[in-house]
């Protein structure tokens, strides 16, 4: 989920409990196959990959998961009835949702997303209701435990081709142009400055900060839908405070 607070999702998905894990390692290791079955095994000429396997690394996904999920995209027929597909919605407080979909049935993932959102105070919507919010962009982290000199950090990126760059207690944010992504990453692993994550994603223009009661009910929609096995990734506009 993007919005909210990327690092203390990426921070709760990290911690989370065998099952949510288990949930998480399989939705990444489907992007690795469909990725591998699309533009082939190697990530250096494939861009869905490279992001798959940044994503996979991020989340402490073990090497034989990944290699079965390549060898799996390379020649196994299981898969190929995949459909991709965007949802948009509402959620409590008017908040925006977009979801990333991939899946076999669309005509139950329709059915279990709408009644997800109807559960939790939102609404799913039409193509395009909440779309025009978000601007798809290539976005980094850096732990400060990893890399603190944020004076540098900033010369590098924005030569590399970024557009800004945030700091709070624990982490930079950095932000570019989806075609920077190459040059950016590059440009890091010159320095020798690890990323607790590095993905294209779908980013708000404007925020909508909750509190209280509705805070609460967003938060549990979006744990829902990261916990439905078809939603491959969850964007919003809400903020609220980490507790």
């Amino acid at each position: 989920m993007s919005g909210h607070s990327k690092w203390a999702n990426i921070k709760r998905k990290k911690g989370a409990n065998d099952a949510i894990r288990g949930k998480i390692t399989t939705k990444i290791g489907r992007e690795i196959t469909i990725a591998v079955r699309m533009g082939g095994s190697d990530p250096t000429g494939n861009m869905r990959l490279k992001l798959a396997l940044s994503k996979a690394k991020a989340n402490n996904i073990p090497k034989d998961n990944i290699n079965r999920a390549i060898q799996k995209g390379m020649g196994a027929s299981e898969g190929n009835s995949y459909e991709e597909l965007m949802y948009e919605g509402y959620g409590p407080g008017g908040t925006a949702v977009m979801l990333d979909i991939l899946t076999d049935n669309r005509n139950r993932t329709a059915a279990d997303v709408r009644h997800l959102f109807s559960k939790h105070g939102g609404n799913l919507g039409q193509d395009g209701c909440v779309a025009w919010m978000f601007q798809k962009k290539a976005v980094f982290i850096v732990e400060k435990e990893t890399f603190d000199d944020e004076d540098a950090l900033l010369e590098t990126v924005l030569d590399a081709g970024a557009d800004d760059m945030k700091g709070d207690d624990e982490v930079f944010e950095i932000t570019a142009d989806p075609d920077a992504y190459d040059a950016i990453e590059a440009a890091l692993g010159e320095k020798g400055i690890e990323t607790a994550s590095a993905e294209i994603t779908m980013v708000p223009d404007t925020m909508v900060r909750l509190e209280g009661a509705d805070a609460e009910k967003m938060q549990r929609l979006i744990d829902a839908l990261d916990e439905n096995d078809d939603v491959q990734n969850v964007y919003s506009n809400y903020e609220s405070d980490d507790a």
